[in-house]
């Protein structure tokens, strides 16, 4: 009787559009995977999905890929069915750390308040931890009522609620569309769209744009159902104050002049319940930054198979650059497949390799072209009053970070960090970084952490121990 080796061992972080396919490309390869992801259920924030209690009658209403999202999960349930992929929900992922040997720990939280250890154990990683949203302040921005742009959309995909009646959708990028279209759809009065992005920079990009006619197709059905619901859009508009006392009850929006700094005298109050709003996205590398991966500016910087400079170690998806959900299915899969050929001593096939290669490379094409047009207005933090909250955990206004550079001396982010506290809080500055980097006119950098997340004092300290067997004692295992 022979005896056969058991198969390599893949550990993918992030169950999003890019993790799903890594994980299903390296199964199919003949690897041993495990997946791990903090949602109750696959598909990230882009393919979300009500909970099953709620009985949503047509939930694809909500999504505009839905039939890849119900062929991911399919083919997710039967790889766990055949047990060559373990699905972990609800675990929170904290730390990856390289050793002993060629091996990997990647150490999570699970349970309801995130206080439970486990730990799995995996010949390589493929790291597919997505972003997260960047909102630059603005006076009144911590008004109940203000909520990010992808909050709104992941209420109304995953709740099937929205947090008012009337609403406004501002900022630039084109999450926007989709959300504002969304809100309308669900019975929402979408008061207005504001975008800061001038739309002749779009028609200057058409040629690449002219390359991609499902994703023209795509954006010129949310403009459709704009128009229908007669929503007005605002471009080259910004907003710059909400209004309220214990919650939203309006905002004041104005035009940028052609340098984009707000112009005098073109203010308008807008009733509205809601106002979410958008800046754009932003990598979440802190994963990749404990494991020592080389950064290329703000995100994993990886050659064309996904690899990281890390040994053992691939990343795909918005860590890598934000390109959307369609790129990181691409980076996702090439990922897999190295992984897998990787593992076993071999290289992926070259047609293949060649076919998923190209797809990537036209995909970042359109996806630095969209970056080029939706940037942030260059002199949006002007607008930032010295008493308006920048750091919300640590209740640090514009004014103090202002004086730490003008009184204090304060020459990078770091530095303001130290002397104001900024960045400190529960958030450890991912949502105040970008305005504090704005507002001192320097560059917005990596900074490396310990741990990806809060993790309990007793968890570091030694607490339960943390399991690793192809069971799951957790019953959070889903398929």
């Amino acid at each position: 009787m022979i005896d056969r080796a058991p198969a390599p061992h893949l550990a993918v972080v992030g169950a999003g559009p890019a993790g799903l396919a890594a994980a299903l490309a390296a199964a199919a390869r003949g690897v041993r995977v495990t997946l791990l992801d903090a949602a109750p259920q696959a598909g990230g924030q882009f393919h979300r999905r009500p909970a099953a209690a709620l009985g949503a009658r047509r939930p694809q209403a909500l999504h505009h890929a839905w039939r890849t999202a119900e062929r991911l999960r399919e083919s997710l349930e039967a790889h766990v069915r055949a047990g060559r992929v373990r699905h972990l929900t609800d675990h929170h992922v904290w730390c990856a750390e390289p050793g002993p040997g060629t091996e990997f720990t990647v150490h999570a939280l699970y349970g309801p308040e995130q206080r439970e250890p486990a730990e799995v154990r995996a010949d390589a990683l493929v790291l597919a931890t997505g972003g997260y949203e960047k909102v630059l302040p603005f006076p009144g921005w911590t008004l109940p009522g203000v909520i990010t742009a992808g909050g709104a959309q992941a209420m109304l995909k995953g709740t099937l609620t929205v947090s008012g009646g009337t609403a406004v959708v501002a900022g630039t990028g084109p999450l926007l569309l989709p959300v504002a279209a969304g809100l309308a759809a669900a019975g929402v009065t979408v008061a207005a769209l504001v975008e800061s992005a001038d739309p002749k920079a779009l028609l200057r990009r058409m040629p690449v744009w002219a390359a991609h006619p499902a994703k023209l197709a795509e954006g010129a059905g949310y403009a459709a159902a704009l128009l229908r619901r007669r929503v007005p859009v605002l471009t080259r508009h910004t907003v710059v104050e909400a209004h309220g006392t214990d919650r939203l009850e309006a905002v004041t929006v104005a035009a940028f002049d052609g340098d984009g700094r707000v112009r005098p005298g073109t203010g308008r109050r807008i009733p509205c319940a809601t106002l979410a709003v958008g800046h754009g996205m932003l990598p979440q590398t802190d994963l990749a930054e404990t494991l020592g991966c080389r950064m290329d500016g703000l995100s994993v910087r990886v050659d064309a198979e996904q690899r990281t400079d890390v040994p053992g170690v691939w990343a795909a998806g918005e860590t890598t650059g934000i390109g959307g959900a369609e790129l990181s299915l691409a980076e996702g899969h090439i990922a897999g497949r190295s992984a897998a050929a990787r593992l076993h001593g071999t290289r992926p096939d070259p047609e293949g390799w060649a076919r998923a290669a190209r797809a990537g490379d036209r995909l970042r094409a359109f996806a630095a072209a969209l970056e080029s047009v939706y940037a942030p207005p260059a002199h949006g933090t002007e607008q930032i009053t010295d008493d308006t909250l920048v750091c919300r955990c640590e209740e640090v206004t514009a004014g103090a970070v202002r004086e730490a550079v003008t009184d204090l001396g304060a020459g990078d982010v770091r530095t303001v960090k130290l002397l104001t506290r900024a960045g400190m809080g529960w958030c450890q500055g991912r949502i105040c970084a970008p305005a504090v980097a704005g507002l001192t006119g320097c560059a917005l950098t990596p900074t490396r952490r310990p741990f990806a997340r809060p993790v309990p004092l007793g968890v570091l300290a030694g607490g339960p121990d943390g399991r690793d067997d192809m069971s799951d004692p957790t019953g959070r295992e889903s398929g």
